[in-house]
């Protein structure tokens, strides 16, 4: 079972929203972190981590249904791991929350990790829950949306419904190894993607 505490930092998605305040001013930044049902729990382990340790970050988690089941399958933890780590968390039925209001002032949401099922239902604007209501309206509030998807190999429906959420204002950012680092992390990477290259035809 991988450790979520060895996990590398998704740093990249936390910087790119952290550059420029949007609703909140230059003193406090309040972020949203939706974390869906794929896998990659550790990305959102590290990141919640990571916002809690920013004292101008006011974080608000949606929890998606299906990552209860992920987050104890990877990590072994429960989903009140990760609700402590937030500022402030939101269920992801009540679509009646503050992150489904466009009014509700913010400074822009990742979706880490990023399901196909949520990616899909944030391209086509076909929202089911909280954590689609919020990532909808955060693009038609211009907010700047980062996604993180998970998935491989990818299909044309995951490279279409990416491109859709491209062109309506999304950033796609995948988890990608830093292989210029020259942290050692990635020989527990590189065995796993390359037995699935050898699998995929």
């Amino acid at each position: 079972m991988p450790s979520c505490q060895r996990a590398p930092l998704p740093l990249p998605a936390a910087e790119a929203l952290l550059r420029g305040g949007y609703g909140q001013g230059a003193f406090m930044k309040r972020i949203i972190v939706g974390v869906s049902g794929a896998s990659g729990m550790p990305l959102a382990l590290c990141l919640l981590r990571h916002l809690a340790a920013l004292p101008d970050v006011e974080s608000h988690l949606i929890l998606s249904p299906g990552a209860h089941a992920v987050l104890e399958a990877e990590c072994g933890l429960a989903p009140s791991t990760l609700h402590a780590l937030a500022d402030v968390s939101h269920d992801a039925a009540c679509l009646g929350a503050a992150p489904a209001s466009g009014s509700w002032q913010h400074d822009g949401m990742v979706v880490c990790p990023c399901s196909m099922s949520s990616l899909a239902s944030i391209a086509t604007g076909a929202g089911t829950n909280l954590l689609h209501r919020a990532a909808d309206v955060t693009l038609k509030e211009r907010r700047p949306l980062i996604l993180v998807p998970r998935e491989s190999p990818l299909s044309r429906i995951h490279l279409r419904n990416m491109l859709w959420a491209s062109e309506a204002g999304a950033i796609i950012m995948p988890f990608m190894p830093a292989f210029y680092s020259g942290e050692d992390t990635h020989r527990m990477f590189l065995p796993i993607s390359q037995h699935r290259v050898e699998e995929t035809p």
